[in-house]
């Protein structure tokens, strides 16, 4: 029987991604929407209702499915108001839980569950390179996020399943995710480095993300792993590296973090902090990086 995977969060950047290589690989996937309107039903790609809020899910999304790759989650992107905080998280918890409460009352065949998790649960920092056996956690809202998200998922190891999160830096796609905003005021010509620009961005391709999360399913590899490309670049780097390849000249200073953190608020950190992370454990086991370097990542996402 052809393998079969669920995952939720299909049809975002990460998953659309990801559906595609599992195609490419030959395996089929269910999915779960809120919507409706986004359920397609074809031999390898079949979408099923849920809405975690409700705590309502088909369970026919279960049926000859041994895996399960977790990609649900609100944006982060967006200002964090007391309310929209409330979102982030409850988006990423109460849609585990749900799978989780779930599986505990049918029968169901799944052995591996690989749920999205962020970087930012490592603190801040300049100089201290992060692996997957550092302990330390950040105080910040995006850590407490990652701490939840994390919680949750660890659950399915009580349920005898191997459990496997996904720790996923800054992920550069073409049109979508983080690179959109950061090229706009390069194009306009108002591109500079924020703040400091010595803040460390720990990157990812598109492809590599999405074929990381087929590695570890194909090998069912469990446990915390770091899923950023071997180079990450302070800031400085990126935004100059952009503007270069977009032939758009840098003509100013820095921009000041505190005219950031009036402009974004609070999620002012997304951009003002930074983590230096390891990618040497995914590599030791065998994963081999399609874009290791920014250089050739920008060259792809920025090719007309």
């Amino acid at each position: 029987m052809k393998k079969k995977v669920l995952i939720t969060g299909a049809t975002g950047l990460v998953g659309s991604e990801l559906v595609k290589q599992c195609h490419n690989d030959g395996i089929a996937v269910h999915y779960l929407t809120t919507s409706k309107e986004k359920i397609e039903n074809t031999e390898n790609y079949k979408g099923f209702y849920w809405n975690p809020k409700k705590g309502e899910i088909d369970t026919k999304v279960f049926e000859n499915v041994t895996a399960i790759i977790n990609l649900a989650g609100a944006s982060i992107a967006k200002r964090w108001t007391d309310s929209y905080k409330k979102t982030i998280i409850d988006s990423r918890v109460m849609s585990i839980n749900l799978l989780y409460d779930t599986l505990q009352k049918i029968d169901h065949n799944i052995v591996h569950f690989i749920s999205a998790s962020g970087i930012n649960i490592y603190p801040n920092s300049k100089t201290k390179l992060y692996t997957e056996e550092d302990k330390v956690t950040d105080d910040s809202f995006l850590a407490n996020v990652v701490s939840s998200w994390e919680a949750a998922t660890a659950k399915f190891k009580n349920a005898g399943m191997e459990v496997t999160k996904v720790r996923t830096g800054m992920v550069l796609a073409k049109g979508a995710g983080a690179l959109p905003q950061i090229i706009k005021p390069i194009k306009l010509g108002v591109g500079a480095p924020l703040g400091s620009g010595e803040q460390w961005q720990s990157w990812i391709h598109i492809e590599d993300i999405a074929a990381i999360y087929l590695f570890l399913l194909n090998n069912q590899l469990e446990g915390k792993f770091n899923a950023v490309a071997p180079n990450p670049v302070q800031n400085k780097k990126m935004t100059r590296m952009i503007a270069s390849k977009l032939d758009s000249p840098l003509w100013l200073p820095n921009i000041p973090a505190f005219v950031l953190k009036l402009v974004l608020g609070e999620m002012s950190v997304l951009v003002l902090e930074g983590q230096l992370v390891s990618s040497k454990k995914l590599e030791k086991l065998g994963y081999q990086f399609k874009y290791y370097n920014l250089d050739n990542a920008l060259e792809d996402v920025l090719k007309e």
